[in-house]
């Protein structure tokens, strides 16, 4: 009979530890009904100044009051370019209501960005990776790897893999 219970306390806690990222992902039963999805930590840095694949600067800072995603990305990543189409046409569709992607090239060439944002019809704006921003917003151990920043400047997710245009909506559509 002791075994009976050793063995259903084992499961109980296997099952408690197997569903906890779950519960912690998704939040509140109250948070996920009203939408809510930003669980700060802590505040983005946005003191940075890039260059876009023009060689023009862009500041980080003048996205402040803006719902951003912050994609890291590289030309020959593949599961970076199965999320490029879905980034397209959702900034296309959001872009008016105060969201933005900054896509940061990692590990590739001015040059090859042009052709490449070209090609794939890219519309959001895309900048040239610096090692600071990989110090306050990494590290970055795999591509893509996206962080959510809600207007308040605060981080509310950080992604590691491709996006879908689902999580997209689900995520961002709450902050906006």
């Amino acid at each position: 009979m002791n075994n009976k219970w050793m063995l259903g306390a084992a499961a109980a806690l296997a099952l408690g530890l197997f569903t906890l990222p779950t519960v912690l992902r998704s939040g509140s039963p109250e948070a996920a009904r009203d939408g809510a999805i930003c669980k700060a930590e802590g505040q983005a840095k946005l003191d940075f100044t890039l260059k876009d694949m023009n060689g023009t600067d862009f500041k980080l800072a003048d996205q402040k009051g803006k719902v951003v995603l912050l994609n890291f990305w590289a030309t020959w990543c593949a599961p970076c370019l199965a999320e490029i189409p879905e980034f397209v046409k959702f900034y296309e569709q959001k872009k008016d209501e105060g969201f933005v992607i900054v896509g940061v090239l990692t590990e590739d060439s001015e040059q090859n960005l042009k052709a490449f944002a070209s090609a794939n019809n890219m519309n959001y704006p895309l900048v040239m990776m610096k090692p600071e921003l990989e110090d306050a917003y990494g590290p970055i151990f795999g591509l893509p790897t996206s962080v959510l920043i809600a207007r308040d400047g605060s981080v509310c997710k950080r992604h590691f893999g491709p996006m879908s245009g689902e999580q997209l909506e689900r995520e961002i559509k709450s902050l906006l």
